[in-house]
C-alpha cells in the first residue's frame, strides 16, 4: 500500500527519505510542494529528479479526506464532509472575519467523551484521525480558499487560514500523538508556519495529556469547564469524574509556564436553567481565582432531541457582567453557520459507532 506522505512531519518525511537512499533537502523540496503549494501530484514537482518522482507515483501518494459536500452558510461560514471510510464522516469549519480566517479542525471519528449537550457525543465513537487526516483538513481548506475572495473584505489571500482551533469532532488530547504531529505540521515554516498563538487546543480536562501537551508542543489551551463544580460537571461533562476540577485547575496552572498565551481560555456553554444562573457565576469566579484567564461564553446551540435549551439573552448579559464586574476578561461567542449546521456543538458528520455508547444510550431512553 502507498505511503501517504501527509502523514509526516518534516523530520518524519526526512527519516523516510533517507530509507529510500535519498538526501534530506529532498524532503524538503517535496513537503514544500506538499503543503507550500497544494501539490499532490508527484509529476508536478518540477524542481525533483525525474527518477525521484518516477519512484514516488510508485510508493507514495499526497492524500487528504475526500469531500463528501461543501456547504457555505449566508454568513460566509464555510462547512465540509469528509469522506474517512467505512461509513465514517468527519466535518471541518471555516470561519471568515475581517481580520482572520480561523480554521475548526475535528481530531477523531466521533467522541467517547459523552457529553451530554454535544452533538458529536452523542453519535458515539469509531476511531482516531490519522495525521494525514487531520492536516488534511488544513491543507483542503488552505489551498482552495486561496482561490476565494475573503467574503468580508473581497479580497484574495495566499494565507486565507490564520488560526487553527482543535475544536471540531472529537477529544484532540485523546489522540496525542497524531495530534502533536499535525500540529507541528501547522507550526512549521516550510508549511503553514502558523504561531503558536494561532493555534489553540480544546480538551474536556484529560490532565495527564494537558501535562504531556505542555512538554511536547505548548500551543494556546482552551479548556471545556461548562460548569462550576464538580456535582453539576460530573453530570454534563463525565470526564469529571475521573478529573474533578481541583485538578484540572491545577493542570491548567501547570500549563501557563509553558503556554504561548498569559492565560487559559475556559469555554462555558450555556444551557438554560442549568447551568447559566447568577450563582453558577459566582462560583466561578472562586473556582479561577488562581488561574489567569478568560471566558468564553457559548449559547447552546439546539440539535434534535439533545434536551436543553438555549439560554435568555438576559440570563446570559447578567451572568457575563457578574463575571466582568469581578475583573475577567468575558466574550461571547458569536453563533456562526447554524444555518448549515456548523456551530458549536452541532458537529456531527457520519459516525459508525464502535463504542456500543448509542446504543445503551438508546435503550436507557425507551426504557
Amino acid at each position: 500500500m502507498p505511503q501517504n506522505l501527509l502523514d509526516f512531519d518534516l523530520d518524519g518525511l526526512t527519516a523516510w527519505f533517507t530509507e529510500l537512499g535519498e538526501k534530506p533537502f529532498r524532503a524538503r523540496q517535496v513537503f514544500h510542494w506538499m503543503h507550500q503549494s497544494g501539490v499532490a501530484d508527484f509529476a508536478q514537482m518540477t524542481d525533483i529528479a525525474k527518477s525521484l518522482r518516477e519512484k514516488l507515483q510508485q510508493q507514495a501518494v499526497v492524500q487528504a479526506p475526500a469531500i463528501s459536500y461543501a456547504h457555505t452558510s449566508a454568513d460566509g461560514t464555510r462547512k465540509w464532509l469528509f469522506d474517512v471510510g467505512v461509513a465514517n464522516g468527519i466535518e471541518t469549519v471555516f470561519i471568515p472575519e475581517e481580520d482572520r480566517g480561523t480554521l475548526c479542525v475535528s481530531s477523531q471519528v466521533g467522541c467517547a467523551l459523552e457529553c451530554t449537550f454535544c452533538s458529536t457525543g452523542r453519535q458515539g465513537f469509531n476511531r482516531n484521525l490519522t495525521v494525514a487526516e487531520i492536516i488534511g483538513q488544513l491543507w483542503v481548506a488552505h489551498h482552495s480558499l486561496k482561490t476565494e475572495p475573503n467574503r468580508t473584505t473581497g479580497e484574495v489571500s495566499d494565507r486565507p487560514v490564520t488560526n487553527v482551533v482543535m475544536m471540531g469532532m472529537g477529544e484532540p488530547l485523546a489522540n496525542f500523538e497524531n495530534v502533536v504531529t499535525a500540529l507541528g505540521i501547522m507550526l512549521d515554516d516550510h508549511a503553514y508556519g502558523l504561531s503558536r498563538r494561532r493555534v489553540t487546543v480544546s480538551t474536556s480536562g484529560l490532565v495527564p495529556a494537558m501535562d504531556r501537551l505542555a512538554e511536547r508542543c505548548p500551543v494556546a489551551l482552551a479548556v471545556s469547564l461548562h460548569a462550576p463544580n464538580d456535582a453539576l460537571r460530573d453530570q454534563i461533562v463525565p470526564i469529571n469524574k475521573k478529573y474533578p476540577l481541583r485538578e484540572l485547575m491545577a493542570a491548567c496552572r501547570r500549563y501557563l509556564v509553558h503556554a504561548p498565551r498569559d492565560f487559559i481560555t475556559f469555554e462555558y456553554v450555556m444551557l438554560a436553567g442549568v447551568n447559566d444562573q447568577p450563582e453558577h457565576a459566582r462560583q466561578l469566579i472562586e473556582l479561577t481565582r488562581d488561574v489567569p484567564c478568560k471566558f468564553n461564553l457559548i449559547p447552546f446551540n439546539p440539535f434534535p432531541d439533545s434536551g436543553y435549551e438555549k439560554p435568555r439573552a438576559e440570563s446570559m448579559r447578567v451572568f457575563r457582567q457578574i463575571l466582568q464586574d469581578a475583573g475577567l476578561v468575558v466574550t461571547t461567542r458569536k453563533t456562526r453557520g447554524d444555518d448549515i449546521d456548523a456551530a458549536c456543538g452541532q458537529l456531527a458528520g457520519k459516525v459508525a459507532d464502535k463504542s456500543g455508547r448509542v446504543m445503551k444510550r438508546m435503550h436507557k431512553e425507551a426504557a
